[in-house]
């Protein structure tokens, strides 16, 4: 029998986006959780196992969606201030941004869990699924951070494991 999904832990969602963008990233625990029907809402990505099933979310705020898809991009940091400001994730960000959701998968794929992969990305102000929503704001195996990426700017980052 499989063991459950494993939920990352700040170090390793910490050594992947360092890792993936090539410099610093600060994460603390404790942050609040990330709400996309909030203002500016979140970048939300949705992995299922080879059922189908939903079995994580990873949520990015919209500050740290536009930080995050412009270092991966090295695109210069004005532009992801614009976007976190003008509540507006421009296509190129989102993509970038949706290439680290795709990584984080690694995070949830042992030796002896379920297979886990990127199913689907929700962009900010996108209109989530029934059977997504109610999990977003879910008190379940979950990691919520605030996280600063060096030269760019800070933001939240939610991981659940349903």
């Amino acid at each position: 029998m499989s063991a459950e999904t494993p939920l990352p832990n700040a170090q390793e969602l910490r050594e992947l986006a360092e890792g993936l963008l090539g410099r610093e990233v600060d994460v603390l625990t404790g942050g609040s959780m990330v709400d996309p029907a909030a203002e500016g809402g979140a970048l939300v990505g949705t992995y299922v196992d080879r059922g189908m099933r939903l079995q994580a979310l990873v949520l990015f705020d919209l500050p740290l969606a536009a930080h995050m898809g412009a270092a991966i991009g090295l695109i210069p940091a004005g532009a992801s201030e614009d976007a976190a400001e003008g509540g507006f994730l421009p296509h190129n960000l989102a993509e970038n941004a949706a290439e680290v959701l795709n990584v984080v998968a690694s995070l949830f794929n042992t030796e002896t869990s379920p297979h886990l992969r990127l199913d689907t990305v929700y962009l900010p102000g996108e209109a989530l699924p029934n059977d997504v929503q109610p999990w977003v704001m879910s008190y379940v195996r979950r990691m919520d951070l605030d996280v600063s990426v060096a030269g760019y700017g800070k933001g939240r980052w939610s991981v659940l494991v349903l």
